[in-house]
């Protein structure tokens, strides 16, 4: 995240943060800092290997990396 005053640099990261707490974290009771890890591990493996995304042409974010790094 960028220095105070440059919203253009924060918006992806606010965006994942605003994804995470409405996919994941609202959905669920959290009882201790182990389960709130356990959470949080499990949510961005599956965010990055498994939920497809519309803009990104239905493709995870891995294997649009990929693809991209192999053009």
């Amino acid at each position: 995240m960028s220095r105070k005053g440059n919203c253009l640099d924060n918006s992806p990261v606010e965006s994942f943060f605003n994804l995470l707490k409405r996919e994941c974290l609202n959905r669920v009771k959290i009882t201790s800092f182990q389960q709130f890890q356990n959470i949080i591990d499990q949510y961005i493996h599956w965010y990055n290997n498994i939920r497809i995304s519309v803009n990104k042409k239905g493709m995870t974010p891995n294997e649009y990396i990929r693809y991209h790094s192999n053009l």
